[in-house]
């Protein structure tokens, strides 16, 4: 990214000394007021200045948006956010996909405003959910201290699971599998005794619609694929070292098992070519028997194919135990995204915007940012905000009629569960009870905010490396190559290719950040 040079905002045109809004009086201002705002993200690259959402907010708080998106040509977040601070004209608030990393590099240089004072005189919501989660604070935080967005963020805590063909199992008089021992058994009998009767050899014992989801199988050998809910992330180890998943020896082991398996035909053949559509298809045509992914659109597909496969009960079933005998679920809701909203650094209303992105943390205005406008899309029954019958049984998925008034979309606020509970079939409420009541979860990595001189060595190194490393996976798992004979030039090429500078600084910025 292009360095850039910025001016700091002059707030002085802006009185400091409005008391924040009460949760019973939601006006920001006396007289409209508009703000410009970047909005960019991968189902909207531009922000819509009719979403009932924004009416309603307008409404309640007197402050309109005004679409100011750069890049709207491109798809790319990115892209549009290098373009943005290219043209030099920023916008009152920019928001949406992916903003932590420049906003954390360019707010230290003026580009944003910091946001630490302004939340403590005027967002009070804001600065009670910070107060609750200190983590979270820690993880936005740029190097020079101060923080620069408001961020998304998710609510809930299991997003994935394992699913597996309990009808298959119940033909073949077979138990749900609780070992990684037992669940190769299963899967070898679900590959060689025709499941689904066809008189065909033609099962895929397990399948994946995203291929990092076979990656994670690595778990099941006590390795890590990932340490967020982002693929190929880093993670941090039980003494609080941060390194990545792929330059462990654990991973080495885990990885050769996994290679066997594919080998065995175990896998599906297609996993890294087949794509999305491999749940829809598998399932539709009865040759899946087991996956890795989410929870309410995969346990959708027993009544979404009631009629063309009859009887299939595709349900969750807990993490087989590891080979060290560890239950663990590697993926789950991450509870801050690199998305949110920061105020640009021309902006000469910072006090009203902060009392506007507090208005999304209060009661009303988190409803809003959720479940659209009341009395539109819900009711409030019993004390609980509840969709209409007409949002709940719609041809359209619920999360999509959202983002169509604009509400779930990326912008800085609370998400709330209880939106997505409501559509989730009670087969994947089961599920997610199931895993609820064990002890499941791995520790999240919150990611971690460079400096100028950090920034600039993960930049040059860590793209290429992993990029090597994926190929050396992907080779590895389709049968090129041996992982535990190429083990030490492939290590050796990785520190060649700086992959010890890169966790050198991962390590310095982590410490800085979150202290120890």
């Amino acid at each position: 990214m292009r360095t850039l040079t910025f001016r700091m905002a002059i707030i002085a045109t802006t009185a400091l000394t409005a008391p924040a809004f009460a949760q019973d009086d939601l006006k920001i201002v006396d007289e409209p007021l508009n703000l410009t705002i970047h909005m960019h993200w991968p189902r909207s690259q531009g922000y819509n200045e009719n979403y009932p959402v924004e009416k309603a907010a307008a409404a309640m708080t007197g402050i309109h948006l005004k679409d100011a998106t750069a890049g709207r040509n491109t798809t790319e977040s990115n892209e549009a956010m290098n373009l943005l601070l290219a043209q030099g004209k920023m916008p009152d608030i920019v928001g949406g996909h992916l903003i932590k990393q420049p906003v954390n590099q360019y707010g230290p240089e003026g580009a944003f405003l910091p946001l630490n004072d302004l939340v403590k005189q005027y967002a009070p919501n804001i600065q009670a959910f910070f107060d609750s989660h200190p983590d979270i604070l820690k993880s936005i935080t740029a190097y020079d201290g101060n923080y620069y967005y408001i961020p998304y963020l998710p609510d809930g805590k299991f997003g994935r699971a394992y699913f597996i063909r309990q009808d298959w199992l119940d033909k073949l008089g077979l138990k749900q599998p609780q070992t990684v021992d037992e669940f190769h058994d299963v899967l070898v009998a679900f590959r060689d005794r025709d499941p689904n009767g066809n008189g065909r050899k033609d099962e895929i014992p397990f399948f994946a619609r995203e291929w990092p989801e076979v990656i994670r199988l690595v778990t099941l050998w006590d390795a890590r694929s990932s340490g967020s809910d982002t693929n190929h992330d880093f993670y941090v180890t039980d003494d609080g070292k941060v390194v990545h998943p792929y330059a462990q020896e654990a991973y080495r082991d885990a990885l050769s098992n996994l290679a066997g398996w594919y080998k065995e035909k175990l896998i599906d053949p297609e996993v890294f070519t087949r794509g999305n559509s491999a749940r829809d298809y598998l399932l539709s045509e009865n040759l899946g028997g087991a996956t890795h992914d989410w929870f309410a659109s995969t346990a959708g597909y027993n009544e979404a194919l009631a009629d063309k496969v009859p009887g299939m009960n595709f349900v969750a079933m807990l993490p087989p135990a590891s080979a060290g005998g560890k239950r663990v679920e590697e993926h789950r809701r991450i509870p801050v995204k690199p998305d949110g909203w920061a105020i640009g650094y021309q902006n000469k209303n910072p006090v009203e915007t902060i009392k506007y992105f507090d208005f999304w943390f209060t009661e009303p205005g988190r409803n809003l940012a959720n479940f659209g406008v009341e009395g539109q899309q819900w009711d409030m029954v019993n004390g609980e905000p509840t969709y209409k019958p007409e949002v709940l049984n719609s041809d359209m998925a619920v999360n999509s009629q959202m983002y169509e008034i604009g509400a779930q979309i990326q912008r800085g606020y609370w998400q709330d569960y209880r939106y997505e509970w409501q559509w989730t079939s009670e087969a994947a409420r089961k599920g997610i009870e199931l895993y609820e009541a064990n002890d499941l979860l791995l520790p999240d990595f919150l990611g971690v905010n460079f400096n100028k001189e950090e920034q600039a060595i993960y930049d040059r190194y860590w793209p290429s490396i992993l990029t090597y490393m994926l190929e050396r996976q992907q080779a590895w798992v389709l049968g090129t190559g041996d992982v535990k004979a190429d083990w030490d030039g492939y290590i050796s090429t990785l520190n060649k290719m700086g992959y010890a500078q890169v966790i050198e600084v991962m390590n310095t910025a982590y410490k800085r950040q979150y202290g120890g």
